[in-house]
């Protein structure tokens, strides 16, 4: 019993940091070089002097919220496949070994890319989502 509410506990704490971490930002149309976009927003406005304003920057921010996404979903299939193998190996070693590596291993990654995404806000000015 004891070790199925850890099991709940770290799925809902990884479901819920991965909806934390995902922050999409509002669909707007914008005019990008005479052509109208919903994604990326080109500022044809002063583009050279605010590197925000510019098509490379909105590029980033989409690369970097599919990222987070996908880590998020990549972390939480991976918990539970870790969790039903750990439930279904009986008196396996082997597989319990695996699953706490599995488990183990999620962790770390979900840790580290937390890391990184702390540090990308910090040495880019004003962080990578604004």
């Amino acid at each position: 019993m004891n070790i199925k509410i850890r099991q709940i506990i770290v799925i809902s704490f990884i479901a819920i940091s991965s909806f934390l971490f995902l922050n999409i930002s509002p669909v707007m149309a914008a005019e990008c070089g005479g052509t109208t976009t919903s994604i990326i927003n080109c500022g044809q406005n002063n583009a050279g002097s605010d590197i925000e304003n510019n098509g490379i920057w909105g590029v980033l921010e989409l690369v970097i919220n599919i990222l987070t996404a996908g880590i998020g979903i990549a972390a939480v299939g991976g918990v539970i496949y870790g969790s039903v193998l750990y439930a279904s190996s009986g008196a396996n070693p082997d597989n319990v070994k695996k699953a706490k590596t599995i488990i183990t291993n999620i962790a770390i990654g979900l840790i580290a890319y937390g890391l990184m995404y702390a540090f990308l806000n910090y040495i880019i000015p004003g962080g990578i989502i604004g």
